[in-house]
């Protein structure tokens, strides 16, 4: 990432939502997080993109600030998504638990520390319970001291892979028993996490299943960071990866083909698997089972597009900067 004086204090906040179907009531949540309820604007704050996946019924608002005035913007939207959002009658094949279901804080410049991040998170859990009475918050990555559990492991604990979660088997981190319409979110901070999603032409969740475990961290010959789900999408089956960035350089073997794009957080290198390669061993399992690939979609940017364009977008002051990149990602 750049080291221009003017960003060095960004941090980003890809803010996940229960609702996609109805966009205006979306739009309405990232104004939040741009304007007051005077509908002054907050200064050095951009919404950089809003993604609407029809099928999971979920979006994911990318707000940048400075890290001095992130956990305002994020406070605000998540205001009044509980306002707005009910998920008593949420419905969607994408795994949730909560009307805001994800509050992940990501370092975009050199000076802004694991701490300072980890801070801001805290502080949004928090803020969130306090000003939302009955809502509840699990912490992660950073924010959750001295264990640092990564959020595939918090989501495991708390059941947010399960069809049906048993909120009152949950012990949330911060606020009161899980409950409807607000249910769980999960709040944290870590280095930038990319989402590359590819859809292969079938219907077999099974197959879609297989390719998602061969890719994992966590298997035999899985790919560093990424974490995987197979979802019905659409009348096909998305691999849909959260591409975590991981510490260090990739080895040799790793990164044989196309450079893993690299940064910096507090002088520590950091990488990320590239997309292409993501979708290639995608396509190569697809096709050992004579499946083809129908498409691969970036939800959002990679830390680098990220850093870039909150740059632009900070310095142009264009606060809902999504409209004005509106064909950059779906």
């Amino acid at each position: 990432m750049s080291s221009s004086s003017f960003g060095r204090r960004l941090v980003a906040c890809l803010l996940n939502v229960s609702e996609a179907h109805r966009k205006d009531l979306v739009e309405t949540v990232a104004r939040a997080a741009l304007y007051d309820k005077d509908g002054v604007r907050r200064e050095g704050t951009a919404v950089l993109n809003i993604f609407n996946d029809q099928d999971y019924n979920r979006s994911v608002i990318t707000i940048v600030a400075s890290v001095d005035s992130i956990r305002e913007a994020v406070l605000s939207a998540c205001e009044k998504a509980c306002v707005l959002i009910d998920m008593g009658a949420h419905k969607g094949v994408h795994p949730c638990m909560g009307a805001v279901d994800l509050i992940p804080i990501y370092p975009l410049g050199e000076e802004v520390g694991v701490e300072d991040c980890a801070k801001e998170a805290r502080a949004v859990a928090q803020g969130l319970t306090e000003r939302v009475q009955g809502s509840s918050a699990f912490l992660f990555g950073w924010a959750d001291a001295p264990l640092q559990r990564g959020l595939a492991q918090r989501r495991k604990e708390m059941g947010w892979f399960k069809k049906t979660p048993d909120l009152q088997a949950i012990r949330p981190d911060v606020g009161p028993q899980p409950r409807k319409p607000f249910g769980l979110t999960g709040v944290g901070a870590s280095p930038y996490v990319m989402n590359c999603n590819v859809t292969i032409d079938t219907r077999d969740l099974a197959l879609g299943r297989g390719i998602a475990s061969a890719l994992r961290e966590s298997s035999p010959g899985g790919l560093p960071g990424v974490q995987v789900l197979a979802l019905p999408h659409e009348g096909a089956v998305e691999i849909a990866c959260n591409v975590e960035s991981v510490k260090g350089s990739p080895t040799s073997h790793a990164s044989a083909g196309e450079p893993w794009p690299c940064f910096s957080i507090a002088g520590q290198p950091y990488c990320h698997v590239p997309a292409s390669l993501i979708a290639a061993r995608v396509a190569e399992l697809a096709g050992r089972a004579g499946v083809g690939v129908k498409g691969t979609a970036l939800v959002g940017f990679t830390p680098r597009e990220c850093r870039g364009l909150a740059e632009i977008a900070l310095s142009q002051r264009v606060a809902e900067f999504w409209k004005e990149r509106g064909g950059i990602r779906m």
